[in-house]
């Protein structure tokens, strides 16, 4: 497969730019991706207007929307913080390290017939400037910043971008569709809806922050999960052979 001829980019824009003249080929090739992303030496001066943490959770921030080709951002995690174990809706992720460290835990799809805990395929902690890659024939994963006394901070290119995926019980493999929201745009925060209930426990009176994209799509996960499958007409190969597909 021909390549681009890629330079060293020396910053975050130059990565992105070359991004977007690799993604202009209807054929991808993994390792030329993940060498060019690792190639760029992370300069937090330059990311960190996107890197916007939340107390409570991991954060997701758009970057660059990639014409539509794949979605680039910015993954926050406070100390302790973890996402659950998901798929990738058929999609290709890459993942850098920009700060601090991730373990990421491979997990093989339940088959549906099995009882107790998932399977666990591997184990291992991402370094800092190292790019990990996954799709849905890889298997499931887990990434978590373990540390509790320093924040992580990784940089992800979804393609084709999704709006949807699994996430599942560990215990039991039981799966759930959820709707993916970004925490903030282009270094903007999102909007979002503050809701004040009573805790029918304890009595006390309680706030929780509605991104407005997931309250104007809680009734179509399903719908735009179906749909996904039209955003890419793009096809991955890596060491020569074609990969993403179940």
């Amino acid at each position: 497969m021909e390549q681009t001829e890629l330079v060293k980019p020396e910053t975050l824009d130059e990565l992105i730019k070359t991004l977007h003249q690799i993604f202009q080929s209807d054929r991808i090739n993994v390792e030329e991706v993940q060498n060019l992303m690792e190639s760029y030496e992370s300069k937090p001066h330059e990311w960190r207007k996107y890197a916007k943490f939340d107390q409570y959770r991991y954060t997701r921030n758009l970057v660059d929307e990639g014409n539509d080709k794949f979605n680039l951002m910015i993954l926050c995690w406070g100390e302790g913080h973890g996402s659950s174990i998901h798929d990738h809706t058929n999609s290709h992720c890459f993942m850098k390290l920009l700060q601090g460290h991730l373990k990421e835990t491979l997990f093989q799809w339940p088959d549906g017939k099995s009882q107790g805990d998932m399977v666990t395929k591997s184990q291992r902690v991402l370094q800092e400037n190292k790019v990990a890659y996954i799709n849905d024939s890889i298997g499931l994963h887990r990434v978590e910043n373990v540390s509790h006394t320093e924040c992580a901070v990784s940089l992800h290119l979804y393609s084709p971008p999704f709006e949807t995926c699994q996430t599942f019980d560990q215990r039991t493999g039981h799966k759930n569709t959820v709707k993916m929201t970004f925490w903030s745009k282009h270094g903007e925060r999102t909007p979002f809806v503050r809701t004040v209930f009573c805790c029918f426990l304890c009595k006390c009176v309680q706030t929780l922050d509605w991104n407005m994209e997931t309250l104007l799509n809680l009734n179509n996960v399903e719908f735009l999960r179906q749909e996904q499958w039209k955003l890419s007409t793009q096809t991955f190969s890596q060491n020569g052979q074609e990969v993403g597909s179940l």
